[in-house]
């Protein structure tokens, strides 16, 4: 790279920041983002609020744009932009530490894995128990969210991996399959359709059903399917949030149409299970950044998680692991 005294007027314009720019900067952005305030921030980092209001007003400067909005105390569209990439930094250093430990058969640090709740309720705990035996100095942190919720912070940083719903139409994602379920109805012991142990996909048409959002991935390729038998489904509510829909319907608020782990064997109830034939099952795996190189933490995961879904998806009903 030139030095500063080599560029052209022109170009002092936009590169002295990258000269002068620090990390106690972006440091201090992320956390005034994480925590909601200039004064929790400096409490997060141990420092008092003047110097984080320095840090800030320094980088809003040095970027040449408004980073936080003192009325409300949240990003700005530049601030979040900023912050995405610090957090990228940040895992790029983070990582440094934990790949060169790694080169001395010592894997630790932190890796943070998102994950939908359905699957999360077989997965996540043989996930961590096999985690804490292969891998004790690896810190595993576990989100449970809905695939809407958990691809934008794999794409700002906050988490590392996902575990979500497929297809992922995010060019800065890239994705492995898992395992696909069955998707079944899910009643309410009193509904018209209990006695059934299977229907036909056209016997859904115009019955009001409890349903995810349109734009998600489970209710758009539902409605696709729809579309292909020539029937219509009727959303009765919307509901983002596979666990959440169950519950409704375990309730008795009305039927759903969930995958096959929304409605564990384990639980009991006055409730139905039933097949609805010529209706796909959903396709799960798991989402990463496509650009970078993921730390050691990660890539360890990553190798047991394989492992686990291999051994633990044909013990659940309705679930068969991607390479079977």
């Amino acid at each position: 790279m030139p030095h500063p005294a080599n560029l052209s007027n022109s170009s002092l314009r936009y590169v002295p920041s990258l000269f002068v720019m620090d990390l106690r900067q972006l440091t201090t952005l992320l956390a005034v983002a994480d925590h909601g305030s200039f004064s929790a921030a400096a409490r997060a980092l141990h420092t008092v609020q003047s110097n984080v209001s320095a840090h800030i007003a320094r980088l809003e400067r040095e970027v040449g744009s408004t980073m936080i909005d003192r009325g409300t105390g949240e990003l700005t569209e530049e601030g979040e932009l900023v912050a995405a990439r610090a957090r990228r930094i940040q895992s790029e250093l983070d990582a440094i530490v934990t790949d060169v430990a790694a080169m001395h058969d010592d894997v630790s640090g932190t890796v943070r894995l998102g994950m939908i709740g359905t699957t999360a309720r077989w997965l996540a705990p043989a996930l961590m128990e096999a985690m804490a035996a292969q891998y004790p100095g690896v810190h595993l942190v576990v989100v449970d969210a809905t695939t809407t919720s958990l691809l934008p912070q794999l794409t700002g940083g906050r988490l590392d991996l996902a575990v979500v719903n497929l297809p992922v139409n995010d060019a800065e994602l890239t994705t492995h399959a898992l395992f696909t379920e069955d998707t079944i109805l899910l009643t309410p012991g009193n509904h018209p359709l209990a006695d059934r142990t299977e229907i036909a996909l056209t016997e859904l048409d115009q019955l009001p059903l409890l349903l995810e959002p349109q734009g998600t991935n489970f209710r758009d390729l539902l409605d696709q399917q729809a579309a292909a038998a020539g029937i219509t489904l009727v959303a009765r509510a919307e509901v983002d949030g596979m666990r959440l829909l169950a519950s409704l319907a375990f309730q008795g608020f009305g039927a759903t149409v969930v995958p096959a782990s929304a409605a564990p064997r384990w639980l009991e109830g006055d409730w139905c299970r039933i097949r609805v034939n010529g209706l796909e099952g959903r396709s799960v795996g798991v989402a990463m950044r496509r650009k970078g190189m993921p730390a050691a933490p990660t890539r360890a995961l990553q190798s047991v998680m394989g492992a686990v879904v291999a051994a633990e998806a044909p013990h659940q009903p309705g679930i068969t692991p991607h390479d079977q």
